[in-house]
């Protein structure tokens, strides 16, 4: 692929990413990782390594996804700062164990893996499950959260999101808002990205494998080019989750998952 066709695609990748972090707080990364597995062996990357530099590569771009969609979410004041404090520790430590354990997985194991958790979000999704228990008015905080930070944080690097299909579901189970929940999700997916590419990066393949410039797995060209939008769309996305009634975007984007999934499962 010409060098300029690969940043248009890259661009329009940052761009739905974008405005999905902001809108629904998940699913940017899958749709990322699922286009760069494609994309990255046109770039120089070896096939054999596509699917690990692909998690490593959505997920340093959704640092700056991330800083953008909590900022627009601060703003609006839906960013409960407490239980990201709480949740932060687990995140840091489960991403960059989630992204060592990544780079000693075969990435057939890995495509599969993400896969089944694409069908899995869907699932989740079109079901909007869990349903929203009566508001509480005390914010979500306590070691417990801690735990599962560590557990989010890990599934993440995994499959290169920023955590929102797992920090969302848990914190309206909680009892929290559907909209505090995204904005909350937004703000743990800045530590989640920041400590999953970080252990791409140093946990990366010997010198010369991946191409120029590279950082570890991350293919810096196309996550500079997908961060550029991404950053202009996720405040677009935020307001939308403020304005519009989100079931029926949700279950037409889980519909999209699993066309994500199958076409990751079957092209393994």
């Amino acid at each position: 692929m010409a060098v300029s066709l690969a940043w248009l695609v890259y661009v329009a990748l940052g761009a739905v990413a974008g405005v999905l972090a902001g809108l629904l707080g998940i699913g940017g990364g899958l749709v990322l990782v699922a286009a760069l597995v494609f994309l990255l062996p046109s770039q120089g990357v070896p096939t054999e390594i596509a699917v690990h530099a692909a998690l490593a590569t959505a997920l340093g771009s959704i640092v700056l996804t991330g800083l953008s969609s909590a900022r627009a979410h601060h703003r609006r004041g839906s960013v409960m700062w407490p239980t990201v404090g709480w949740l932060l520790p687990g995140l840091l430590l489960g991403g960059w164990l989630g992204a060592w354990l990544a780079t000693r997985i075969d990435g057939g194991f890995l495509r599969g893996f993400i896969a089944i958790y694409c069908a899995l979000a869907g699932l989740q999704l079109a079901l909007d499950w869990p349903r929203s228990r009566p508001e509480r008015a005390d914010i979500p905080r306590g070691p417990g959260y801690a735990a599962a930070g560590g557990l989010i944080g890990a599934v993440s690097a995994l499959v290169g999101i920023g955590g929102g299909s797992m920090t969302v579901p848990l914190l309206v189970w909680r009892g929290v808002r559907p909209v505090l929940a995204v904005g909350t999700s937004s703000a743990c997916g800045v530590a989640i990205a920041i400590a999953s590419a970080a252990g791409y990066a140093s946990h990366g393949p010997e010198a010369g494998v991946m191409p120029s410039p590279s950082w570890g797995y991350v293919f810096v060209p196309a996550a500079i080019g997908i961060a550029a939008a991404s950053v202009l769309t996720a405040p677009l996305g935020t307001r939308l989750a403020h304005r519009l009634p989100p079931l029926t975007l949700r279950r037409l984007f889980a519909a999209f998952l699993w066309i994500v999934a199958a076409s990751l499962w079957f092209a393994g």
